[in-house]
């Protein structure tokens, strides 16, 4: 693996989004010294993006540009296939409408080339809006991937936050490499095409903290986020929030194996397992987990049914009802591997064993990041 960065923009139908996106790389002020290349990952699209990905790329290009296809939909599929292809040590990825600064490049090689034991660095998205846009959106734009994602200074976040949004996550290559060699593959595949499904980001987060690598958030790396309104309709983002929820089972599993580790008082988790009197955490059921949910759902169950015929726009409840039915669907999904998924991220070869044993030496080890 080369020094160098590898920007990776995987597509599906993009032709529409690519320009921007593509005039903001193209803009790039690199070191001579920093080698770089971008990727444009064609996954399974029926439009014209990769002849608009080539014919958008200047003639006197500052760096090659390839379009890659990859037949199989689904992001987590076009990440993989970045993965393979990338000439370079670090992957960055970038979604077909996000615009990056202009030192993105240089920011991402100096942030990795610096710190070593980051496997993963991430920055602050900012929205690009229409006039018009909802009042809500202020509220519920972190679902859209906006918003810094640690101290303003920037620094460690392993334990802090312990995840990064998918939209300008940067990844150490060797680091993702490993856990694939060690057998790790991903369970969710994000969004295929129109379908919004969600996670595929966090779980392979928790897979490189499981694995000993560190996140970080680099406040430097600024990218914006288009968000034309048509986007930010409310049924969208209820689907999303479902699909949100769909991902809960799977990356529970991974939330149970970090909380073993001594990080369960720290990450923003989203479950919490019960605590055995040897210290040791116990996983509920599939049955103990599907009957809290439907707990749940049961006590705001007129909010449930109101959902059902009324958009109720920006109610915060909906939208946690939404994550909650997601999460129904999603164990009625993983029935036959729920246990499995959790047995088999806890006994993984690519798990760390050798975690600080408590939060408080976490929290003395990371108290100036």
């Amino acid at each position: 693996m080369q020094p160098g960065i590898s920007i990776i923009i995987c597509c599906h139908n993009s032709a529409k989004e690519l320009p921007q996106t593509i005039a903001h790389l193209a803009a790039q002020r690199v070191s001579e010294t920093i080698s770089w290349e971008v990727l444009v990952i064609d996954n399974a699209s029926t439009d014209a993006t990769a002849q608009v990905a080539m014919s958008l790329w200047p003639q006197n290009p500052p760096a090659p540009l390839r379009v890659v296809h990859e037949p199989k939909l689904g992001l987590i599929n076009a990440r993989y296939c970045g993965l393979a292809e990338a000439s370079y040590e670090v992957l960055s990825f970038i979604d077909d409408d996000n615009w990056v600064c202009e030192n993105w490049v240089e920011t991402v090689f100096d942030v990795m080339g610096a710190h070593p034991e980051v496997g993963a660095c991430g920055g602050q998205n900012f929205p690009v809006l229409e006039e018009g846009a909802p009042d809500w959106f202020e509220e519920f734009s972190r679902s859209y991937a906006i918003g810094a994602q640690g101290p303003a200074t920037g620094g460690d976040i392993t334990w802090t936050r312990g995840r990064l949004f998918g939209a300008g996550l940067s990844i150490r290559k060797k680091a993702w490499q490993q856990l694939v060699d060690s057998g790790f593959r991903s369970i969710l595949v994000g969004s295929k095409g129109k379908v919004l499904s969600r996670g595929e980001d966090f779980e392979l987060c928790y897979a490189l903290v499981l694995a000993g690598w560190r996140l970080w958030y680099e406040p430097r790396l600024q990218l914006q986020h288009n968000l034309p309104n048509e986007r930010l309709q409310w049924t969208k983002l209820r689907k999303q929030h479902r699909g949100t929820g769909r991902a809960k089972p799977i990356l529970a599993a991974y939330e149970l194996a970090l909380q073993e580790s001594g990080v369960e008082n720290s990450i923003g988790f989203y479950s919490k397992f019960p605590q055995n009197s040897d210290g040791t955490f116990r996983a509920k059921s599939w049955l103990q987990e599907s009957l809290a949910q439907l707990r749940v759902l049961i006590r705001y169950r007129k909010k449930v049914f109101q959902s059902f015929s009324k958009e109720l726009e920006g109610d915060a409840q909906i939208l946690m009802i939404e994550r909650m039915l997601g999460n129904m669907l999603g164990l009625l999904k993983q029935r036959g591997n729920y246990n499995k998924n959790i047995d088999n991220i806890r006994n993984s070869q690519w798990r760390k064993t050798d975690f600080p044993n408590s939060n408080t030496a976490i929290s003395k080890e990371f108290q100036n990041c």
